[in-house]
């Protein structure tokens, strides 16, 4: 069984980016890596709903619920391949995971009622679910002002057009979702985390030290 690796953090921290260096990386020290990134946008009924939804093309409201619902159905639609990529590699390496839902869905209610949201997504993903715990859980901490700039500069989304969908526009929303995922990993939720600073003086860290730093948590 191999082990199960996620970058997470808020939008324009670079997870994508991160998530495969860390893959060449491994892949270079002659272990066998996959990576697989969540949601599956036009790969599940999830992932299409979901990125319709990010798009702002859905004629309904969305819960928070519904949208935690979601999100953990498109990994569930994805389980045995991440099983099977599990079984057949040393490391695989996940671009978001549970803890994205937790921290976002967290955000979207008011503060009391959070920590309880994010007790009962973990129980539905890991437990109803039954989708494995990571072994290592990487936040990449950066600014949002910074963040929000790197938005920008990203590739053309495959389920929408617009410069940020919608959980991206919401500053307010971005900042809560930023202490969520400190609480997160503070307490230890979901496993085992490392905090990786993205940036450092107002700009973005070499992917490389980054990479040296997830490398040196999975060691350790």
């Amino acid at each position: 069984m191999g082990l199960l690796v996620a970058i997470e953090g808020a939008d324009g921290v670079g997870k994508n980016t991160t998530a495969n260096a860390l893959r060449e990386a491994l892949i270079a020290q002659g272990r066998s890596a996959e990576l697989i990134s969540f949601p599956r946008y036009g790969e599940t009924v999830a992932g299409v709903t979901i990125g319709r939804f990010l798009a702002d093309e859905l004629d309904v409201p969305m819960s928070v619920n519904a949208a935690a619902v979601l999100y953990a159905l498109d990994r569930l639609e994805w389980r045995d391949r991440l099983t099977a990529a599990l079984d057949t590699n040393d490391v695989v390496v996940l671009d978001r995971y549970v803890a994205s839902n937790m921290a976002y869905q967290g955000a979207k209610v008011p503060p009391e009622e959070a920590r309880a949201l994010m007790a009962w997504i973990l129980e539905l993903e890991t437990g109803q679910f039954a989708l494995p715990a990571p072994a290592l859980n990487v936040y990449l901490d950066t600014p949002w002002d910074l963040a929000r700039e790197l938005i920008l500069k990203k590739a053309q989304r495959s389920y929408t057009d617009r410069s940020y969908d919608v959980h991206e526009e919401d500053v307010a929303l971005q900042q809560r979702v930023r202490a969520n995922y400190e609480a997160i990993a503070r307490d230890g939720l979901l496993g085992r985390w490392s905090v990786v600073q993205a940036s450092q003086d107002g700009a973005m860290r070499p992917t490389a030290r980054i990479v040296a730093d997830i490398l040196t948590a999975i060691e350790s």
